[in-house]
């Protein structure tokens, strides 16, 4: 094992053709994934082992000799982002399973952290081995229309290779599939789940609604952790919060005209920081330091584009042309901007209860395309990429009324299906071929300009 982290970080630093370079590593990851796929069935534990090994050689080879193309921010997003998934596996007594919605901010209060089965389950793509999770879940009769993040890490609980958390918390927005799968771990594995019913449209009454169970979150809380809710941090970590906030907003205008490499990977690592974490010291002190990095680099001269819903980070084609390229540049992913306005510190659960109401991600479609329309003319972006993951209704049914009002704005946008966490149900011929012929169009129209 510590022959392939050699290996890996000898060709991370050797000077060859990124692509080659790239072809290479995911050699040695699928040689290390296999080690996982063959030591899960008889010891799990070991299983877990070997993928806590593997988070931390990234932790640390990241920490020492960190990706020279790399921007310094990013760098610590990618340690948060590793140090999340590892704290999940190593202190299951500490960790809340979530979705990207759920309150965060006030299990940090309770000194819990947050992992969400999405973020969880790309991990486990990251080292090659969802295939076998998603087979696992389903040979215990999960539905194989299910979503493949559920699946995946449904198959991860049931296999033993995910540790049990204290609770789970997840809200009824956007995805049908994250209740039911909760609700399908607490029988199974006995891990109590609560979930906040949050009404389609905001209205005073929804939000009292909201905040009465956010009022039995915290009992809940109270009791799993015997501490008491301290008022004044959770005032801190809103403050936190807004603050954060501003500082991206920030940096996204900054952006506007300044090229700040980054990869698809980072984009899906930014949820660490947007949503699972945001709120804390450390993730205060990542947008501070992006903010004021972006400064130092280039002025952009590419094609910018916005991205819409979940990012397949491993799809050999979409990395070629995205992953630290300025001809066409990810200007960022729409999830990572939901909900950004500032929350009223003075009244937390009033705040707290608004912003899942108005996210954007809540309520009927015509609010995420108001929102997306937006963030085109705040980013000036070229262009609007839209993924459809196979097993999302919410995307793929609302994506052609998207699409109409881009078309009705002069904004060229391409729709893109796969899946993006098992890569057995990705074609990359397709999507190279669609890509390609999108790209050409954006740069026609920039001749003819």
């Amino acid at each position: 094992l510590y022959q392939l982290f050699g290996e890996m970080s000898v060709i991370q630093y050797t000077r060859i053709k990124y692509s080659e370079r790239n072809d290479r590593i995911l050699d040695v990851i699928k040689k290390y994934g296999d080690f996982i796929k063959n030591t899960t069935p008889e010891r799990p534990e070991r299983a877990r082992k070997l993928i806590r090994l593997g988070l931390k050689e990234e932790v640390l080879r990241h920490g020492l000799l960190p990706d020279k193309g790399m921007p310094k921010a990013y760098t610590r997003l990618n340690q948060l982002a590793l140090k999340s998934v590892l704290s999940a596996l190593e202190h299951p007594e500490k960790t809340v399973w979530t979705n990207i919605f759920a309150p965060v901010e006030l299990l940090q209060c309770f000194g819990l952290s947050s992992i969400s089965m999405e973020c969880l389950s790309s991990f486990f793509s990251g080292f090659t081995v969802e295939d076998y999770f998603i087979d696992q879940a389903e040979s215990v009769g999960i539905a194989a229309t299910l979503c493949s993040y559920h699946k995946n890490f449904i198959g991860g609980v049931d296999a033993g290779v995910v540790p049990k958390a204290l609770l789970s918390v997840t809200t009824s927005m956007i995805c049908d599939g994250n209740v039911n799968t909760f609700r399908y771990l607490e029988e199974k594995h006995q891990v109590p789940s609560f979930v906040l019913d949050i009404p389609d449209e905001y209205s005073e009454d929804a939000e009292n609604y909201v905040v009465e169970q956010l009022k039995e979150l915290i009992g809940v809380l109270e009791e799993r952790t015997g501490r008491k809710l301290d008022p004044e941090e959770l005032k801190r970590t809103l403050e936190r919060e807004n603050e954060s906030k501003r500082l991206y907003r920030s940096f996204l205008k900054k952006q506007s005209r300044k090229y700040y490499p980054n990869t698809m990977t980072l984009h899906l690592y930014m949820l660490f920081a947007t949503h699972l974490n945001i709120g804390s010291e450390e993730c205060l002190e990542f947008f501070q330091k992006l903010e004021k990095d972006i400064d130092s680099y280039p002025d952009f001269h590419g094609k910018g584009v916005l991205w819409v819903h979940l990012m397949p980070y491993y799809q050999e084609t979409l990395k070629g042309y995205f992953n630290y390229q300025e001809k066409y540049y990810l200007k960022a992913c729409e999830m990572n901007l939901d909900y950004m306005e500032d929350l009223d510190t003075v009244h937390p659960l009033n705040a707290l209860a608004r912003k899942m109401l108005n996210n954007l991600y809540n309520g009927p479609y015509e609010r995420k395309i108001k929102r997306v329309v937006e963030l085109v003319e705040e980013l000036h972006a070229d262009a609007v990429i839209h993924f459809c993951h196979w097993g999302c209704k919410q995307s793929a049914g609302g994506v052609m009324l998207l699409k109409e009002e881009m078309r009705k704005r002069g904004v060229p946008m391409l729709i893109l299906d796969g899946d993006a966490m098992d890569r057995r149900n990705s074609h990359d011929g397709q999507i190279k071929t669609r890509l390609e012929a999108f790209l050409e169009l954006l740069d026609h129209e920039e001749e003819k300009e």
